[in-house]
């Protein structure tokens, strides 16, 4: 297949912007911005990324606000980029070209639960946070935790998973429907809430994890479970981090129903000590969790140990009130800010692989090698009973050295996860940092496929411009 290239944009002229922005200001007035701070602020901040602001920012709170606002950018061919609450990590909110960048965070309602079906409908920017309280006394939780309290939508958007993966899936196993605004401003409802369906293809599928390239997500169904009788978490020591992916791949390959194994190195411990004033054992750690009844979540503990102490792990010590877990679990989703305290100024460079899980073991191995060998401050932390791991390099930017070090580390890491027939991003998404791999990772009749899809939704190449593919 040759798919034509995807129509090439440039920054829309000045006279368009001032003649859309003045028809947004008439439209939806004060929450029309188009100060430089908010809209830095809708830029890229979060690693070595530069910061490419949109020309406005503009705030819906309606599914029918973002179509009028599309259709006013479509009519004018300037770019549209989607915005959550910018927790991404690989550019996904830049402005590359310009335009005018839709945030959904007023778009807060929680529209249906469905108790006796397991699923609710949400606005885009409800967040997980915001909706796991508004569930809790009705015994339902939803599961997917990618550690910020990102919004609904955006994760949608990204098929984010996080450290629950393991046991509930990730969005993509989670979202039931979604209700898109298309490039064009049309509103689109991708399937109903029946828990399957052989009717037509599977657009919910191709919207989740498009990035924001196929149209903007405004309403999220999804599947919800019923809080656990009891939780029971720990931490487990290792020797080295190959002996506690051994033990990873033990527990998964056993068939433990564990609800989260989170490996941390010894780097990583170390950052999140200081930064959370915890006292962990500064060695390679998981950290786990179970799900169940009292009786199952004991003898799920009692088997999980036993397969620690096989590869040299423990001892296996138990958090048994909930504010412990709750300090444990605030202090692995802090790892992020905990990693950039071991270098302050440097640039971090966030990045994930994912690999079959009995490969893990061997590329988490061989990564700490060539972090050694590379020299470099390069945390990991995993979510590893999926197979997926986080590196983020920690990159002095005017020591022109260090950075190619650093780039250089990120391709072979990707580069070894393709080899083992893994993906050069478990859950962070392409957005502007991975474009490069995708080609090795598919092939080119794959990308040429997915260009085709792009090209036939979004003929103008307005949303969401330079992620996923290159023009």
């Amino acid at each position: 297949m040759n798919a034509p290239h995807l129509a090439p944009l440039e920054r829309p002229s000045e006279a368009t912007l001032k003649s859309l922005v003045a028809e947004l200001q008439s439209r939806f007035g004060s929450r029309t911005v188009t100060s430089a701070a908010v809209r830095e602020q809708h830029g890229h901040t979060l690693t070595w990324l530069a910061n490419q602001p949109p020309d406005v920012v503009v705030y819906p709170e309606t599914t029918e606000e973002v179509s009028e606002i599309v259709r006013l950018c479509a009519a004018t061919r300037v770019p549209v980029i989607p915005f959550g609450i910018g927790s991404s990590l690989e550019g996904h909110v830049n402005a590359p070209f310009g335009g005018v960048s839709i945030d959904t965070s007023r778009m807060k309602r929680i529209l249906h639960v469905h108790e006796e079906d397991l699923d609710c409908t949400v606005e885009a920017g409800v967040t997980r946070k915001e909706l796991n309280e508004f569930l809790r006394d009705r015994g339902l939780f939803f599961p997917i935790d990618p550690g910020a309290d990102a919004s609904l939508g955006g994760m949608a958007a990204t098929r984010a998973s996080g450290t629950n993966a393991v046991r509930y899936g990730t969005m993509r196993d989670n979202v039931v429907s979604l209700r898109a605004v298309l490039p064009n401003g049309d509103i689109v409802q991708t399937a109903r809430r029946a828990r399957k369906s052989s009717a037509g293809y599977d657009l919910t599928r191709l919207l989740v994890g498009s990035e924001g390239t196929l149209g903007i997500l405004t309403e999220v169904t999804l599947r919800l479970h019923g809080l656990p009788e009891a939780v029971s978490a720990g931490i487990c020591p290792f020797p080295s981090v190959k002996a506690a992916c051994d033990a990873v791949i033990m527990t998964i390959q056993s068939g433990l129903p564990i609800a989260r194994i989170e490996l941390l190195d010894e780097v990583m411990v170390g950052a999140c000590n200081t930064h959370s004033k915890l006292d962990l054992p500064e060695k390679p750690l998981l950290l786990v969790e179970f799900h169940g009844t009292e009786t199952g979540v004991a003898e799920q503990a009692e088997r999980f140990g036993a397969f620690a102490e096989e590869f040299g792990g423990g001892p296996f010590e138990w958090a048994t009130k909930a504010e412990e877990r709750t300090r444990l679990w605030t202090a692995r989703h802090n790892a992020y800010w905990a990693a950039n305290g071991l270098r302050p100024g440097a640039k971090p460079l966030a990045t994930d692989v994912c690999v079959p899980i009995s490969r893990l073991a061997e590329c988490v191995d061989e990564t700490k090698r060539d972090i050694a060998a590379s020299r470099l401050i390069a945390p990991i932390v995993g979510h590893v009973g999926d197979g997926n791991f986080h590196v983020q390099p920690l990159i002095d930017m005017d020591d022109s050295a260090e950075v190619e070090a650093g780039i250089a580390f990120v391709d072979r890491l990707v580069e070894r996860a393709l080899a083992m027939e893994g993906t050069c991003t478990g859950e962070h998404g392409v957005g502007q940092k991975k474009m490069k791999f995708l080609e090795s990772e598919f092939g080119p009749v794959a990308l040429d496929l997915m260009r085709t899809l792009k090209r036939a939704i979004d003929p103008h190449n307005i949303m969401n411009p330079g992620k996923i593919f290159s023009v």
